[in-house]
């Protein structure tokens, strides 16, 4: 088991969800980014989940391809990234951390020398919406002999032909994408929501995470029977941008949204 494996089993154990957030690295600095994370770890975030900013950010809608332009413009790259994992780290912070980025980026570094720092710096697995199934052998074969570092899976609804072949072997968590399009659709989720999240739940060896358009606890009370946990991502860029990334804002957002999940 790696963290991300360690805390969902945990958190069966006591039959809790999961609270997963969305931030993107280097903002609103990097300083000022690390003690973001810690925050969030001390608020009761369950997994972060890192991005890694980049130029063509397709499956992400205007909220987060402005933020990933933003922290490209001061200096973000994927090695100052790694540098910042690396950082919490050695401050302590045992949150679990997935790097979500698109695969230009792991292939311009090397798919070999990615996993390595990985590895290294602490990143405990890896979302990458443009690498389709019949695509991931490479990325999967360089990740196969290290426990330390998993590719997290997601599946839409139109994958419904397909959930058995993308999660066989999957790891960690199954990221339910809950509406077609990009990020940040507040709660417009796919009109046969349900049944979906019913299928992926039948059929997945691992927890099922729910993301794409959730602002609060209530948005996913219909589906809660159904899904591990949920990820928000745009709607909590929006807040921390709009507080000017207030930590004690961050706070109450991640404490309060754990509470609902438990309620």
């Amino acid at each position: 088991m790696n963290r991300i494996e360690e805390k969902l089993s945990a958190l069966r154990e006591k039959s809790e969800k999961a609270f997963i957030t969305y931030i993107t690295a280097g903002l609103p600095d990097m300083d000022r980014c690390k003690e973001l994370v810690k925050t969030m770890e001390r608020a009761g975030l369950d997994i972060l989940e890192l991005g890694v900013p980049f130029s063509d950010p397709v499956a992400d809608g205007p909220v987060i391809q402005d933020a990933s332009y933003r922290s490209i413009q001061k200096g973000t790259t994927l090695n100052t990234t790694f540098e910042l994992v690396r950082c919490l780290r050695e401050d302590g912070v045992q949150l679990p951390i997935v790097f979500m980025m698109y695969y230009n980026t792991i292939v311009h570094m090397g798919i070999e020398k990615f996993v390595e720092c990985c590895r290294e710096t602490g990143v405990d697995g890896v979302i990458v919406p443009d690498l389709p199934m019949e695509e991931q052998d490479a990325m999967k074969g360089a990740l196969q002999d290290r426990d330390e570092t998993i590719l997290i899976e997601l599946v839409a609804p139109v994958s419904a032909d397909r959930i058995a072949q993308i999660l066989k072997g999957a790891r960690g968590f199954v990221y339910c994408v809950s509406a077609m399009g990009v990020t940040g659709q507040s709660g417009q989720f796919h009109s046969q929501i349900r049944s979906y999240l019913a299928d992926v739940r039948k059929q997945s060896p691992i927890p099922v995470m729910m993301g794409f358009g959730i602002t609060s606890p209530e948005d996913i009370t219909p589906m809660m029977d159904l899904i591990d946990g949920a990820i928000v991502g745009s709607h909590f860029i929006n807040l921390m941008e709009a507080t000017e990334y207030n930590l004690d804002t961050a706070e109450e957002y991640v404490s309060s949204f754990k509470q609902g999940l438990k309620a």
